[in-house]
């Protein structure tokens, strides 16, 4: 198809239209997610070249004739690409990287007299010239909350790597015949009397929680051992943590496993390491390991002590008793549909805490 020539009165820009340009034109048209602005500009394009004048386009278009004659003109000069905005530089940027490092490097300076932490408010006051909105917008983008307080503990064992090496080798490839035990104690456990139940709103709607308010009624400490191999747990129930308490529970959980090599991981509690020679003089068959200083995450019983706090002591106690019984029960449920834990965390490292804030920016 040969390219057609229209002209629409003397001053008007003539529009070639090429085969090409009028079937994409169309084809915007047709579409039903085409922008109203594209249309628009495809309408007075395919209306010039048929013939129309700038003012019969804008009359029938409703729109002005200066704008009709801009689309024109700029289809014109280069072609359907002309259809397209040009870019605008936009809204200037007020505040650019160096704000934001001096944000953050503020937040390695301390506090002004009498705050414990910053806020928005107080960077935006020492900065000056940075409103607070900016600041808490720089925070945001980094994701620090200023209000939540974590906490670490720096493992600063030197014999680290080894330690947990043989700890989480015993977890992946367990000893042939031998028995791994997961063995701490949860000290102090309290037996709190306090109200529980359901609490009905105006609203109507109703709450489960419980009273603030609770009656002491004794303390009781639990020594458990978790077989890493099956998931089954074995407690004892003592009124202190000292080492005889340790040792008179370790007697009952080898009386289970006869003529078995036991492997036990420990924490380095000093009730677990010392003066124990005699106790592992009589028993050969037992070998201790012992997870690194401030590790204790590596000991998988650890992980059992939550599911208990969660599942059994979250209610109301008025004596320890219940206490201890309410321990039994659970153990005796658990261990009906007990499973291992399934460690696949091959490489382990000390925690450290994160970079200063700082240092975000560099």
């Amino acid at each position: 198809m040969e390219p057609t020539l229209a002209r629409t009165g003397r001053k008007a820009t003539p529009v070639f239209l090429h085969e090409e340009d009028e079937a994409t034109l169309k084809a915007w048209l047709r579409a039903g997610k085409t922008e109203v602005r594209h249309q628009e500009r495809a309408r007075i394009i395919l209306a010039a070249a048929s013939g129309m004048s700038n003012l019969q386009i804008a009359e029938e278009l409703h729109t002005r004739k200066a704008r009709v004659s801009q689309w024109r003109t700029r289809y014109a000069k280069m072609g359907i690409q002309g259809l397209a905005d040009a870019p605008r530089p936009g809204r200037s940027v007020l505040y650019g990287i160096e704000a934001e490092k001096r944000i953050l490097t503020q937040l390695d300076a301390p506090p002004p007299k009498g705050y414990s932490a910053w806020n928005g408010k107080l960077l935006a006051q020492a900065l000056t010239d940075i409103p607070p909105d900016q600041v808490w917008r720089v925070l945001r983008r980094h994701g620090i909350q200023l209000q939540r307080r974590r906490s670490w503990c720096i493992s600063t064992d030197p014999q680290f790597a080894q330690k947990a090496a043989d700890v989480v080798g015993f977890y992946l490839d367990p000893p042939d015949g031998a028995v791994v035990l997961s063995v701490d104690e949860k000290p102090s456990i309290q037996a709190l009397e306090r109200a529980q139940g359901f609490l009905r709103l105006p609203n109507g709607k109703a709450l489960v929680g419980f009273s603030h308010e609770y009656k002491r009624h004794g303390t009781t400490t639990l020594f458990a051992a978790l077989n890493v191999a099956t998931g089954l747990v074995k407690a004892g129930h003592f009124q202190r943590k000292s080492r005889r308490e340790f040792l008179l529970f370790m007697n009952e959980v080898i009386r289970d496993y006869p003529g078995k090599e036991i492997h036990v991981i420990l924490d380095n509690f000093s009730t677990h390491k010392p003066k124990i020679d005699l106790w592992n003089a009589a028993h050969p068959e037992v070998r201790f390991h012992y997870t690194p200083t401030h590790a204790s995450w590596l000991n998988q019983v650890e992980i059992w002590f939550s599911i208990l706090t969660r599942s059994a002591l979250r209610r109301s106690f008025t004596s320890t008793k219940q206490v201890v019984q309410a321990i039994d029960d659970f153990i005796a449920v658990y261990n009906q549909h007990a499973t291992p834990f399934e460690w696949k965390k091959r490489l382990v490292h000390p925690s450290k805490p994160k970079a200063r804030y700082g240092d975000l920016c560099k």
